[in-house]
Order: C-alpha cells, then structure tokens, then sequence
C-alpha cells in the first residue's frame, strides 16, 4: 500500500530546539511528505521531552544506564523503531555514539545534524559548544552546519546540505552557537526531511 507520508524517528537528548525546528516545519507545511511518529530521548530531563508532548507525539526515554550493554540498549530502541514502522532516524541533538550494528541495520536512513561546515570541526570530541570554541579558537570568519547521513564513521557520512554562517569578532561559544542553531540547523535540518521523505515516498 502507498504511504502518503513517511514515519521520521528523531532522537534527542537536550533542548530540542532542532526537534522544535521540525515539529514547526511539519505545521506550516515545509515538511508535508513525512510526519514525526516517535520520539526517544536517552535523558529523562530533557526539555525536548516536553516539547514532543506538547506536539502530541509519542515520546519514550530510553537510557543507557538503564541497560548492562550497548547491545541491549540499542535493542530497545530498535523494538520501538519497528513498533511505530519509521522509515527515517534523524538525530537531533542526540548525544549518544550508536553503534556499528545499529547503523548498519538502518543504512541510509540516519540523518544527523552538525553544527560545522564538515570537514571542518567534527568528528571525536566534537559536539556541542565544544565545535564552536573550536572555530573561535581557529579563528574562522564562517562557520556553519551540515547535514550528514550516518556511518561507522562519527561525522564522515555522504553529506546532504550545509549552510555557511558568519564569524563575528565579539562572538562568544554560546552566541555562535545560537546563530549556527537559528541561520541554517533550524533551516537545513526540516528542508534535508522534507527532500528525503519525497524520495523516499516515490520509492515506496
């Protein structure tokens, strides 16, 4: 039977504001051939959790301390990824290393966000505000984010969409990573959804 729309899972471990991004996207139509059908946070105090809920989106934690190893955990979440039949994970903030398994069972169909213009600023000990003290600290005038799909490789996925942001001189980590978040992740990250979802649903 054709789907009209595809199941996105997005995993999330803080604010949510991407999650936010692409709950917003999903209202005004930007994104129209996917809907969110699952949320997981691995942080029970995860504002993101809220703001799921307030969407009305079914929304679980799943957390790693919770479970005696990576297999069992990453089990758990594959049970619900079935259960609710998701086509695309898309990891949102999620600051959790999945898996080689996990990955491999999903190819092509777990897209992160990064909060650089990759090659530049990512991989192992890249994430957070530590990619944008990094770019201070390099001293780049643009900077910027990436969508990526994943791989075994952190960060070195088949890049989908970047977009460029300005350096300023009086920037602070945080400051820049509020302009990263609000110039292109909140822009790229729905748009990079809504072009693989329409894909996706003319393949189904």
């Amino acid at each position: 039977m054709r789907k009209d729309k595809i199941n996105v899972a997005v995993l999330v471990s803080g604010g949510g504001t991407n999650l936010q991004a692409i709950i917003d996207a999903e209202k005004s139509g930007i994104i129209h051939s996917a809907k969110i059908a699952l949320v997981i946070s691995n942080n029970p105090n995860a504002y993101a959790i809220q703001r799921a809920k307030d969407a009305s989106i079914d929304t679980y934690v799943v957390s790693k301390k919770d479970y005696n190893s990576q297999e069992d955990y990453e089990n758990a979440m594959i049970e619900l990824i079935k259960k609710y039949e998701i086509d695309l994970i898309v990891l949102a903030g999620f600051m959790v290393i999945l898996g080689n398994s996990f990955i491999k069972k999903f190819e092509n169909r777990i897209i992160n966000v990064h909060p650089s213009l990759i090659p530049s600023f990512c991989g192992d000990g890249f994430f957070g505000l530590k990619v944008h003290e990094a770019a201070l600290k390099k001293g780049v005038k643009i900077t910027g984010a990436t969508v990526h799909y994943v791989t075994t490789d952190v960060d070195a996925g088949p890049i989908i969409a970047q977009k460029a942001v300005q350096v300023f001189d009086d920037d602070t980590p945080e400051i820049l990573q509020q302009r990263v978040m609000k110039e292109a992740e909140h822009i790229i990250l729905p748009n990079s959804i809504q072009n693989i979802s329409e894909e996706m649903v003319k393949n189904v």
